[in-house]
C-alpha cells in the first residue's frame, strides 16, 4: 500500500511540473505574438473636451491630467487586476496630491506598438496629438518591441525565447534613432507637460545564456535620458535595477511583462519624480 501510495505521489508531482510548464511555454507565446502582431485601438476620446491649462511643475490647486501612450508595459499586460502602472501611479498621486484633481483623460497604448508605428501615430493621428495637447503629464513606454524584434527576427516560425544578442547590439543604434524621433516628436506636440519615459529592463536576466543582454538594455537606457536630458520637462525613470534581482517576484507568468506588484514599483518610481 505504500508503495502504490508512494507512486501515485510522484505521478501527481510529475504531472503538476509537465502542466507548470506548458502553462510558462503558453503564456510567453501569448506575449512574443502580441509583440509581433499588435492591434491598434483608435482614439474614443471628445474633441470637444475644453482647453486644459498650461502644463509645467505640478502643484496642489490645480487639476493634473495624465495621458499614457507607449507599448504593452503602459497598457498594464501582466496585471491581473488590470491596474497596470498608470492606473496605480494615479492613485498615487491623487494620495500625493490630496487637494488636486487628478485624472487620467487616455490610456492610447497598445500591445506589441514599436517606436516606429509610435513616431507615426504621433505624426498623423489627430486623436493622439488632441490627447497630448490635454495633458499635464505624458507617460510612455517604447523600445522593448524594437529590442525583441531585433534579437528574435520577424518570422513567426522562430521558436519562442530564441534570441541572437550579437543582432541585438549590432542593431541598437537604429532602434534609438527610432526613439529618437518619438521624443522630438512628442516635444512638438505638448512642450510644456511633464514627460516621463520608463526605462527598460531584461526579463530574461535570470536565464543564463541571456544574462549578457542587460549591457545593451542599459545602453539603450543611456542613451534615452541623453536623448530626454536636452528637454528640461522631460525625465526617464529607471527600472533595471527593480527586476534583475526580483524577476520571481515582479513577471508575470509570461516571464515578460511585470505582474501586478512589478508595476507597483514601477509607478512609485514615477510619482517620486514629479514635482
Amino acid at each position: 500500500m505504500r508503495s502504490l501510495s508512494s507512486r501515485n505521489l510522484w505521478k501527481i508531482i510529475g504531472i503538476s511540473a509537465v502542466l507548470s510548464t506548458l502553462l510558462l511555454i503558453a503564456g510567453f507565446g501569448i506575449a512574443v505574438k502580441d509583440m509581433l502582431y499588435p492591434k491598434g485601438e483608435a482614439f474614443t476620446g471628445s474633441t470637444n473636451m475644453p482647453s486644459l491649462p498650461a502644463g509645467g511643475r505640478l502643484s496642489e490647486g490645480k487639476e493634473i491630467a495624465i495621458t499614457s501612450i507607449g507599448d504593452s508595459l503602459t497598457k498594464g499586460t501582466g496585471d491581473a487586476s488590470g491596474e497596470g502602472y498608470v492606473k496605480q501611479m494615479v492613485a498615487l498621486l491623487k494620495q500625493k496630491y490630496p487637494d488636486t484633481s487628478v485624472r487620467l483623460n487616455n490610456n492610447l497604448a497598445v500591445n506589441g506598438l514599436k517606436a516606429y508605428r509610435l513616431e507615426q501615430l504621433l505624426k498623423t493621428d489627430s486623436g493622439y496629438s488632441f490627447a497630448l495637447k490635454q495633458a499635464d503629464v505624458i507617460v510612455f513606454t517604447i523600445g522593448g518591441n524594437d529590442l525583441f524584434q531585433i534579437a528574435s527576427g520577424t518570422s513567426s516560425s522562430k521558436a519562442a525565447g530564441e534570441l541572437n544578442l550579437d543582432k541585438l547590439k549590432a542593431e541598437l543604434p537604429q532602434g534609438l534613432n527610432r526613439l529618437s524621433n518619438v521624443v522630438k516628436r512628442l516635444h512638438a506636440i505638448n512642450p510644456n507637460a511633464q514627460v516621463v519615459y520608463v526605462g527598460l529592463y531584461n526579463p530574461f536576466y535570470d536565464i543564463p545564456e541571456y544574462r549578457s543582454g542587460s549591457l545593451q538594455i542599459q545602453q539603450w537606457n543611456e542613451r534615452a535620458y541623453a536623448l530626454l536630458h536636452q528637454y528640461p520637462n522631460m525625465t526617464m525613470v529607471p527600472t533595471f535595477d527593480l527586476f534583475e534581482n526580483a524577476i520571481g517576484r515582479y513577471l508575470s507568468s509570461d516571464h515578460f511583462h511585470p505582474n501586478h506588484n512589478g508595476y507597483a514599483q514601477i509607478a512609485a518610481r514615477i510619482v517620486q519624480t514629479l514635482e
